[in-house]
């Protein structure tokens, strides 16, 4: 047999195969729907000065020792695999309050270039004296949750949430609906620790 005529009767062959619609194609990923119970919370006191409403699926997983002035809350958030991280700090001054506010803020802007959205409540509870800012960004972020309280003169504390999960907000959505009620109620439920 002819080999000029072998080389054109297997490119004929390469490239009627190689247009074939029968290609596999590779699928996404999934991921696993939740199926997260109704919304319940209890009281809790953390050994931070400040006590809230916190959702019955989460847990406290570590306060790092207290100090007069300082003080991290972890907090567990269970079938979310995350954590809520709550940094507490007696305020120096009043007049560093603005300082550490625009601290907080900086912590929010870090974000902004992977946010596609940054929306925020403000929290104004005057007979409670707590009032404060929650953010919620939207997008591929590191943390979809931010918040920041103070009672504007002695004390201050900054939350953010962390999910052990690459940033996927549309796979993420209904997890960060659910979380995001449970946080509201949490900063609208927050209270400081009367002082002796």
């Amino acid at each position: 047999m002819n080999p000029r005529l072998i080389v054109q009767v297997l490119m004929i062959i390469f490239i009627i195969s190689s247009c074939s619609d029968d290609q596999p194609v590779p699928k996404p990923s999934t991921y696993l729907r939740m199926n997260l119970p109704e919304h319940s919370y209890r009281d809790f006191k953390s050994d931070c000065p400040y006590s809230m409403k916190l959702s019955n699926l989460y847990f406290p997983s570590a306060t790092e020792q207290p100090q007069s002035n300082y003080c991290v809350q972890e907090i567990d958030l269970g079938p979310l695999n995350g954590k809520l991280f709550m940094y507490y700090l007696k305020l120096p001054s009043k007049d560093s309050l603005a300082e550490i506010i625009n601290f907080a803020n900086d912590k929010v802007d870090e974000h902004k270039i992977k946010a596609d959205k940054i929306n925020f409540e403000q929290i104004i509870q005057p007979k409670k004296r707590v009032f404060g800012t929650f953010f919620e960004l939207k997008g591929n972020v590191a943390t979809n949750f931010q918040f920041y309280l103070t009672d504007s003169s002695t004390n201050f504390v900054r939350g953010e949430v962390l999910l052990n999960c690459r940033p996927n907000y549309d796979s993420l959505r209904p997890s960060l609906e659910y979380l995001k009620k449970d946080l509201l109620e949490l900063v609208q439920h927050f209270e400081w620790k009367k002082e002796h």
